[in-house]
């Protein structure tokens, strides 16, 4: 009986002190670390980890890491949708790193406060989208593709065709469409006009300190500075930072740690893309 009343005693201490943490986790304010890393391919993650900080009470404010060259439009403008419905809840603070270029700096626009240090790779606004000419070399080697389409433009922009005159007027039609959505996209948050904008984006790139220069950027400063900023903004200046990451199965962890194979998504596929040109 002895043994028994220790036991319960001890799932009682065990179960208060966890009850406790519990609570003081809680009512600790945090200042959560989402972070962007690489090609901009798929957006679903990056959304899920913002619902996470924005149904957590706790959290107050947001600090979105970029180090991207951009990537898929689709992707990038719905991570920008995600900032813009929780900007107004909990303050977003972009820390731009090595590069925030194209789709980088598109998903940085509506932030409460973008971050960039001076050597920082930024701009590269516009748009592009490939069409890859493969019918010299397919006739050198004698290989005919032929497609068989619902209608003349279905394949536009497979390989094994040149583009036709209409057809390249047709892409730019939609390039300059979606790149009037770059443009508004950004002057809907920066302080700056779109006429002023037109003259540099261009697809030319800048230092962050260049950046701030022409009001694409409000600060210099690091991932430190934004976290003090994100404490500012909140008024908690005694808020922990916790990281935000990506949920992965128990397969892909013990794959990672045994062979050193990252499945974060870097590929670039078909589309068009707000993306640094190397």
């Amino acid at each position: 009986m002895r043994k028994i009343i220790i036991f319960l005693i001890a799932i009682l201490v065990l179960l208060s002190v966890y009850i406790y943490s519990l609570l003081s986790y809680k009512a600790t304010p945090k200042i959560a670390l989402i972070e962007v890393n690489g090609v901009i391919s798929d957006s679903t993650e990056t959304i899920r980890q913002f619902r996470i900080a924005e149904k957590d009470s706790s959290i107050k404010g947001i600090v979105l890491r970029v180090n991207s060259p951009g990537g898929a439009v689709g992707a990038s403008q719905s991570i920008y949708r995600a900032i813009e419905k929780i900007k107004n809840k909990k303050p977003v603070v972009v820390s731009m790193e090595n590069v925030a270029a194209s789709g980088g700096y598109y998903i940085s626009a509506p932030a409460n406060v973008i971050y960039a240090n001076p050597g920082t790779i930024t701009g590269s606004i516009g748009v592009i989208i490939q069409h890859i000419d493969a019918t010299e070399i397919l006739n050198k080697i004698g290989l005919k593709i032929e497609n068989i389409k619902s209608g003349k433009n279905k394949d536009i922009l497979y390989p094994n065709h040149k583009l036709t005159p209409e057809q390249k007027k047709l892409l730019e039609s939609t390039i300059l469409d979606v790149y009037h959505q770059f443009l508004t996209a950004i002057v809907k948050y920066r302080p700056i006009k779109l006429e002023e904008l037109k003259k540099i984006a261009d697809g030319r790139i800048f230092s962050g300190k260049q950046a701030l220069e022409l009001k694409l950027v409000d600060k210099l400063g690091n991932i430190q500075d934004a976290i003090e900023e994100a404490k500012k903004l909140t008024n908690s200046p005694k808020a922990i930072v916790i990281k935000l990451t990506k949920k992965k199965s128990f397969l892909e962890k013990l794959i990672e740690n045994k062979l050193g194979v990252n499945f974060d998504s870097s590929y670039v596929s078909t589309g068009i893309y707000y993306l640094l040109s190397f």
